[in-house]
């Protein structure tokens, strides 16, 4: 069964908003058997919506539309459906029930605007929307299934967990789709591919084999669908661990989460504490770790210090060495992680100062110079990284050198136990 998505919005056209509901949406469909095969976004304009749907009509056989259900008069997705399937408008008892209970329950009289929210295509079938006012509804013509939802992304993953995703595969026979990624730091893109060329060269068509670049890492993602899940898994995981053995050290996780989040596991088993002093990535490092659940096990804090005084005061940095190395050199970046790990009392901390740009530059340091520093009770290292002269990705670059720094690290040690 292959899906496309449409979502309908001038918001999402002119980037009021990000149109996270597609990719929730695409994700759970693959994770159901589903292939999805585009994403559109159109305005709220009646034309448009309809070229939308013709085109889409003749590519997919599951068409999943969300937006402009609402009260107001810019909400003219199901007046212009109706109109796309030749139907009338009926006022749905059952959803006109439901809206006035919702109104009398919060104490709100019901306007003109929000009794026509009732008002529906009259050949549709409407699915139970029980987190909001919008109605849901389901067309069918020729073998297609078109489904229109809510924009609001709680009333949109309601429906799908609970209604459209249970409902199409009662319906239909659904492929097994699986998915197998690792992921890897300190490499580039094409220095991977060439590294495993034989072995994507031998992957059957049955497989394929999608590079995820992001700022510092790579992920790769190996997939397959068929009726046989336990066959695919053991087919995929067969190159995959071909592709673990040959990259070695580059492998970060042969897991799909994020670089922060395989640092927090391996200290969270270990029983291991982390602090951080930030000069040049202003806060960004601690942030990707605060933002995962339970990071308080292992992360205790840290210190954005950008000043040379703060770096003096807070960490303990001496001032001869800021005079006759400067901020950004290895000197200090050790002085840095090896005063978090005595006054923040953890067991590692890791230290980063750079020249995030786009100004800054000093002779022999252009911007994109950054200096990380990893240290435990034993040992401090440290890394020279020259980025680009892009003030943000050189912060997010930063951010991923540390991690990788600090999980390399955490490897080194426990094959030296």
């Amino acid at each position: 069964m292959l899906a496309e998505i449409i979502t309908i919005g001038d918001e999402i056209l002119i980037g009021q908003i990000v149109d996270t509901n597609s990719a929730w949406m695409a994700k759970a469909l693959n994770q159901a058997g589903i292939k999805v095969k585009q994403i559109t976004s159109v305005s709220d304009d009646e034309s448009h919506i309809l070229d939308a749907l013709a085109l889409t009509e003749n590519r997919a056989d599951l068409i999943l539309m969300t937006g402009g259900l609402g009260p107001t008069k810019d909400d003219i997705t199901k007046f212009t459906l109706a109109k796309y399937f030749g139907m009338g408008m009926r006022n749905d008892p059952a959803v006109l029930k439901h809206v006035t209970e919702i109104f009398s329950k919060n104490g709100r009289p019901m306007l003109e605007a929000n009794i026509r929210q009732a008002d529906v295509p009259d050949g549709c079938t409407v699915v139970p929307n029980l987190n909001g006012t919008a109605p849901c509804m389901w067309f069918e013509r020729n073998g297609k299934i078109f489904v229109s939802m809510p924009g609001v992304p709680f009333e949109m993953m309601y429906l799908m967990d609970e209604e459209i995703i249970p409902r199409i595969k009662q319906r239909f026979e659904l492929p097994f789709i699986y998915h197998k990624t690792i992921l890897t730091a300190g490499l580039g893109e094409s220095f991977l591919a060439q590294r495993i060329e034989d072995i994507e060269d031998s992957l059957p068509e049955t497989i394929k084999l999608a590079y995820l670049p992001k700022l510092g890492q790579v992920r790769l993602r190996l997939s397959s669908s068929g009726k046989d899940e336990q066959q695919l898994q053991q087919n995929v995981n067969l190159y995959a661990n071909l592709i673990t053995d040959r990259l070695g050290a580059y492998v970060v996780s042969d897991d799909d989460i994020d670089l922060e989040k395989v640092m927090l596991n391996i200290m969270d088993q270990k029983g291991l504490t982390l602090s951080a002093a930030e000069s040049c990535t202003g806060g960004y490092l601690s942030h990707l770790i605060t933002r995962h659940p339970g990071c308080s096990s292992v992360f205790a804090g840290g210190a954005v210090v950008y000043s040379y005084e703060l770096k003096e005061s807070v960490l303990g940095v001496k001032p001869q060495t800021l005079e006759a190395y400067g901020a950004v050199s290895e000197e200090t970046v050790k002085e840095m992680a090896l005063g978090a790990l005595k006054h923040f009392k953890t067991d590692y901390s890791v230290a980063v100062s750079g020249i995030a740009g786009p100004g800054g530059e000093t002779p022999g340091k252009p911007v994109g110079t950054v200096w990380v520093a990893v240290a435990n009770r034993n040992r401090v290292v440290a890394k020279l990284h020259h980025f680009s002269n892009k003030r943000a990705q050189n912060i997010e670059r930063s951010a991923a050198a540390a991690l990788t720094m600090i999980v390399n690290l955490l490897k080194e040690d426990e094959e030296l136990v």
